[in-house]
């Protein structure tokens, strides 16, 4: 059954389940890719003085969608009270594209973009879900801990295995462009016979001599 949300929705709906606190839901089986775990509606209080969701709470968004991509694994609370294992993430690009307000309803899809035996790397999509329109997105890599050492550790083989069946759905996705950037700011001249001189890097100034 379609959750009410993707009424207008632009994007090919996925059927999920809706199982409560944060809009978090169950995918039903493999087959849709990317996965479709997490909605929401945007709240006032995330709203900032520029009348808009602030960037902060696009990462508190994208959190929630992580915890739900987690719990999909098999590595949610339970299995961190079991284990005494956990994910750490360390690193993630965000990239903003269009506002949301307040009311708006979220929608944050998954790809699964690689992993080996201690870390995942995968990326969300923030879409309005009633309107379809792409919003933000993030690239993020986590890292398998044990909490008792707060160290790495290989992640168990159930969690391995049903990484690798999301692979397998998820290999035939094109690569989000998003991902793989790399930021910077590029030095316009003023026109192909400029003489402008362009700064040099601090290293290679301290460097002359």
């Amino acid at each position: 059954m379609n959750h009410p949300i993707q009424q207008g929705w632009k994007q090919p709906p996925c059927a999920c389940i809706p199982i409560g606190a944060f809009g978090v839901e169950i995918q039903q089986g493999l087959k849709q890719a990317p996965l479709c775990l997490y909605t929401e509606t945007v709240p006032s209080a995330w709203i900032d003085y520029n009348g808009h969701m602030n960037v902060a709470y696009y990462v508190l968004a994208f959190d929630h969608a992580t915890d739900a991509f987690l719990d999909y694994l098999g590595m949610g609370q339970a299995y961190r009270d079991e284990q005494n294992c956990s994910a750490f993430v360390v690193e993630t690009h965000v990239n903003y594209q269009r506002e949301l307000v307040a009311g708006d309803p979220m929608r944050i899809t998954t790809q699964l973009l690689g992993f080996d035996s201690k870390r995942i790397h995968y990326f969300h999509r923030l879409y309005h879900a009633g309107k379809g329109f792409l919003s933000a997105t993030t690239e993020l890599m986590v890292i398998h801990v044990d909490l008792a050492e707060r160290h790495s550790a290989p992640m168990p083989l159930a969690v391995l295995d049903r990484l690798g069946a999301v692979m397998t759905q998820h290999l035939q996705l094109p690569r989000p462009p998003q991902s793989g950037r790399v930021m910077g700011v590029r030095a316009k001249l003023a026109g192909p016979e400029s003489t402008a001189t362009l700064p040099q890097p601090l290293a290679l100034v301290r460097g002359r001599g």
